[in-house]
């Protein structure tokens, strides 16, 4: 049995190009620094929100905080105008009109209405602010260390191992029967009615191919061939990247939920999920015995490729 080779329509939302990141500017940190006086500067707090108006995040002048980046800025690239753009993790500030309306979002919740430059920024912001959270002590032998390199490494001042931003890869895939049927699942902690398609974390010495099949074999005990690449897209919650597949099952294979992680699984006809997609996502307050993930998530994307075949 083979499957349509189907593409992803759109680009995943978090994976859109903006800005310049200007990586460069990373080890010419002198270049990096002289822009700091007309640079702009973005806030995210403690949950990683930020503050949007207008589908763009608000930016403020770098200048405000100090005559030089403070310890913990990330370096985060150059906007169309030529400008650096900087990130710290602080207090959200309002900008400097007054009457600029704007709210406070985060990626995960509102990512859909980001444009271009903002989803870019703030994916970027967020992840390497995450890692910094958690890599204040070196893992060689526990001494602090400091950020460098416009916070894109830390080093340890002991012995000058330099540790970098930590990605962690995971596989999402659909799978479907290589006609009008594909396999949806819920997770044990998600409520009734919400389901999305399978993932799973990549294990130290595995392709992530080999780990599509291990996860689904896993989770709903489904052997699955023909795994084909879509795309991916960062997640940074906290620190992810999630790399698409499709790949075809058996529909007559019972599953089984070896792992515990998933609470119920089922085959649903591309009629089904074209119908549910019509109703909305999670947020959504229709009755509708089916409920998706929302466009800020790359199942979403893949889902709706798959839906939109003949």
């Amino acid at each position: 049995m083979s499957g349509p080779d189907f593409r992803l329509r759109n680009i995943p939302l978090l994976s859109r190009v903006g800005a310049d990141r200007a990586d460069n500017l990373r080890t010419d940190i002198d270049a990096a620094t002289a822009g700091w006086p007309d640079a702009q500067l973005l806030r995210v707090d403690g949950r990683n929100q930020v503050l949007i108006s207008g589908g763009q995040v608000v930016l403020g002048p770098a200048a405000k905080v100090g005559d030089k980046p403070p310890d913990n800025a990330v370096f985060l690239g150059r906007l169309n105008d030529g400008r650096h753009v900087w990130a710290i993790r602080a207090a959200l500030e309002g900008p400097d009109d007054p009457h600029t309306e704007t709210e406070v979002l985060d990626l995960r919740r509102a990512g859909q209405i980001f444009d271009d430059v903002s989803a870019q920024l703030v994916a970027t912001a967020t992840a390497l602010l995450n890692w910094h959270d958690n890599a204040r002590f070196s893992p060689v032998d526990g001494s602090p260390t400091k950020p460098i390199k416009g916070g894109w490494s830390r080093v340890n001042p002991v012995n000058g191992h330099e540790e970098f931003p930590r990605i962690d890869p995971a596989v999402i895939c659909l799978v479907h029967d290589g006609h009008d049927r594909a396999v949806l699942a819920r997770q044990t902690v998600w409520p009734e009615r919400l389901f999305s398609i399978l993932a799973g974390f990549v294990e130290a010495g595995e392709s992530f191919e080999t780990c599509v099949v291990r996860e689904i074999a896993e989770e709903i005990g489904l052997t699955v061939t023909d795994v084909r690449y879509l795309g991916s897209q960062p997640w940074p919650f906290p620190r992810s990247l999630m790399i698409g597949f499709h790949a075809v099952g058996d529909p007559e294979q019972e599953f089984s939920f070896n792992d515990g992680e998933i609470a119920e699984a089922a085959w649903f006809t591309r009629a089904e999920i074209r119908e549910a997609l019509a109703t909305g996502d999670w947020s959504s307050d229709s009755p509708s015995r089916l409920l998706l993930p929302g466009s800020i998530s790359i199942a979403r994307e893949i889902i709706e490729s798959w839906a939109a075949l003949d």
